[in-house]
This record gives C-alpha cells, structure tokens and sequence, in this order.
C-alpha cells in the first residue's frame, strides 16, 4: 500500500502549493489599501468634480427653469405660482405653433441636406487625385459664425438685396422674390443657409469615416466587379454606419436648437412666421420679459430635444443589435 500512495503525496503537495501561489496571486489586488481601494472605493472621488460642474452649470439650471415654467414673472419682484397655467397657454398660442412647424422643417431638413450632401461630397472625393483641394471650398462656409453667415445672406436675399438685382440685371426670371418676408418659404431659404454652412463639416467627417476603412474589403469588392453604386452600397455604406449615426444624431440636436442664423437674418419675422422654438423661448424671455411663459417653452424644447435623441440612438442601437 505504501509504494502505491506515496507519489501522490508531492502532487497533492504540489497541487496544494500552486493553488496557494494562484490564490495568492489572485488576491494580491484586493488587499486592503491595494489598488482595488485606490481604483474601487475611491472612484467616485475622481470623478466627483466633473459631476458638481454638470450640476451646477446644467442640473440646477434647468430645475430653476422648470420651477420659472410653473410662475408668473417679469424679472422683478418674486415669481408668483400659478400651476400649469403657461404649459396650458402653449398649445392656445398660434404662434407657437407655427414655430414647432418650423422646427420640424428645420429638423427635416438639416438632417437629410447637409448630411447627404456631406456623404456625397466625401464619396465623390475620396481617393481621387486632387480631393483634399476639391474639399477646401466646402469647408471654408464652416469658418464663418452663424451669426456672421446670417448677416452676409441676410443682405444677399432681402428684397432689395444682391440676389434680386443680379437677377434682374441678367433678365432672369424672378427679380422680384421675396426671399424672407413669407412663410414657410423664408425657413427654407434659411435651410438653404445652413446647409451650405454645415455641408463642410458633415463632409470631413465622413471622409474621416472613409479613410479609417480598411482596404482589403474594398480590394476585394473591386476585384469581385463592384464600382460605383454597387461598392457604395454593399461595401461602404455598411462599414459608415456607426459613423452616420453620429453625425445624424449631431445634426438632429443641432436643428432642433437653431438660434443664431434665425435671429440674425429675420428675428424671426415677419410676423414670427420665421420662428423656431428656440427663438420663440429668447423672444418670450429677454424681449416680451415673460420669464414664466418663456421658460415653459424652455422646458418644452429641452423635452422634445432629449426625446427626440433618445428615440433616435435608441433606434440605431436596435438596428445594430440585429
């Protein structure tokens, strides 16, 4: 019996010496005071400051702004409560219907413009001799502010403005449009605007999308016979869409708080035909001081806004799921 027990001795010694070297080893981390406290416990600690920022640079504002929405005030004196009076006058007030169509045009429309024209700029560029040259001109409108942008068309499409008087000294048709001064036409002229502004950017993103895909699926697509559509379609498209999602989501977020161009080029007229929510809420708040009503709208355009992204990424990431 002795000879037949006697190896398994030293392995089950040395079993028992490698376990407690593993377990050793294993647990050497999470002693006390180790690296698990520094990067476990302590974590919060880290990260503590960029939250207080956020809660006092954003939080805080917007729950003073939603406590505003549920008063009466002008600026001075003390807000007077009265319930969900002002969220009850938002769907009676004519003109803030027509600023939610208009923010919807503008969300259409910068979503499907300038990032289509983006795709299709950065796909008939890339990898062509000359295409960074070919980009320049569509990224120098981006340099521009918006509200630098809204001053030059501003002056470019008023009535009497460069727009109509070189049609009409080339005897062209349409000398005499009104541009800006009637609604829905204004928002689209503005549309037109911001699209040339932001093709740019939306445009080298994509190219930057373009270039970080790998060459050996696009060999081998062009070897197969794939050109053109096809390649674009099976091929590209497919490996761009994180990316594109991205770039819609920016743009959706974007359209949704249009401001600058808007004000700067019509203030919204005439006849707040022009306006979208965020004009409406500047308008209510620092020009009719009706700090209550305007804060409901506020409140109203922060909803929509996170909404509106939320449905969409949450949307997207469905779609990748499958």
């Amino acid at each position: 019996m002795a000879p037949a027990t006697s190896p398994s001795r030293p392995a089950a010694a040395h079993t028992k010496r490698r376990g407690a070297g593993s377990g050793g080893h294993r647990s050497g981390p999470h002693r006390p005071g180790g690296s698990y406290a520094l990067f476990g416990r302590l974590r919060y600690a880290y990260v503590s400051p960029a939250l207080l920022l956020v809660a006092v640079l954003l939080y805080l504002p917007f729950v003073w702004t939603a406590w505003l929405s549920l008063t009466r005030y002008d600026g001075l004196g003390s807000p007077e409560f009265i319930g969900l009076d002002n969220y009850t006058r938002l769907f009676e007030d004519e003109a803030l219907i027509t600023s939610i169509r208009n923010t919807l045009l503008w969300v259409a429309g910068t979503t499907v413009l300038p990032v289509g024209l983006g795709l299709l700029v950065a796909v008939l560029s890339y990898d062509i001799r000359g295409g960074p040259w070919f980009r320049l001109p569509f990224l120098l409108p981006y340099a521009m502010s918006g509200a630098g942008l809204g001053l030059v068309w501003g002056f470019i499409l008023q009535p009497e403005g460069v727009a109509n008087q070189a049609l009409t000294f080339f005897g062209m048709p349409g000398g005499d449009m009104s541009f800006l001064n009637d609604g829905p036409e204004n928002t689209f002229a503005m549309l037109g605007v911001w699209t040339w502004q932001q093709l740019g950017v939306n445009m080298l993103l994509f190219v930057v999308g373009l270039q970080s895909i790998p060459r050996a699926p696009i060999e081998a697509a062009r070897i197969d016979g794939a050109s053109g559509w096809r390649l674009f379609r099976h091929v590209l498209w497919p490996l761009m869409r994180p990316l594109t999602t991205v770039v819609v989501g920016l743009a959706l977020v974007a359209s949704l708080k249009t401001f600058d161009i808007v004000w700067v080029m019509t203030q919204g007229g005439p006849g707040r035909t022009s306006e979208t929510l965020a004009v409406t809420m500047y308008r209510d708040v620092f020009v009719a001081d009706e700090y209550g009503y305007g804060s409901a709208v506020a409140v109203l355009l922060t909803t929509v806004t996170g909404l509106a992204s939320y449905a969409y990424m949450r949307r997207q990431i469905g779609k990748e799921d499958h």
